[in-house]
């Protein structure tokens, strides 16, 4: 079990009931899921291999292709080639990934101010976009060329709010913490 998922059950619900004036822990927000998404494009088979093979290495799990739904001339795609991948991590795989991002990955970007406070959808869920995936500890040398990612972190609220509350718990650095 990770560190952080031991400190959520020990210390952060019993602080997120007082803040947030649940009584019930049932009600206490919490991490659902962690989505790891990368659009590289049209790109060659070998690069493809590589970015996936880097995917794989950050989050410990087998992406999943994604392909063109439709073709587009001007873009000289056609449907059915690989333009992306995803991960859908829960569980502890869920939990040490997040661990890496907030503790290891996010202090290594250049200039570094705080994520965004703009990332929440309205339902509870943030998303936080990477311009690079060369930032984690796991790829001492990234083989393929450099793409970013997005990671939307999936809570069981149902407002920002009581979101953000848990992201900052569980340590995520937001810019100017407002």
């Amino acid at each position: 079990m990770s560190k952080l998922k031991e400190e959520y059950t020990s210390r952060i619900i019993g602080e997120l009931e007082q803040k947030l004036g649940t009584t019930n822990k049932m009600l206490v927000p919490r991490l659902q899921k962690v989505v790891v998404n990368m659009g590289f494009g049209i790109v060659s088979k070998d690069e493809q291999k590589a970015i996936v093979e880097d995917l794989q290495a950050i989050t410990g799990q087998k992406p999943l292709l994604c392909k063109a739904k439709k073709s587009i001339s001007n873009f000289k795609l056609r449907e059915g080639m690989v333009i992306g991948a995803k991960v859908t991590l829960r569980g502890d795989r869920m939990w040490d990934f997040t661990e890496r991002l907030i503790n290891a990955a996010l202090p290594r970007i250049r200039d570094f101010r705080g994520v965004p406070n703009r990332g929440f959808d309205g339902r509870g869920n943030y998303t936080l976009g990477l311009k690079e995936h060369a930032i984690f500890p796991e790829l001492v040398e990234a083989t393929g060329p450099n793409c970013g990612m997005d990671v939307t972190f999936v809570t069981s609220s149902q407002d920002n709010k009581a979101a953000k509350e848990l992201l900052v718990a569980l340590g995520m650095p937001f810019a100017g913490r407002n």
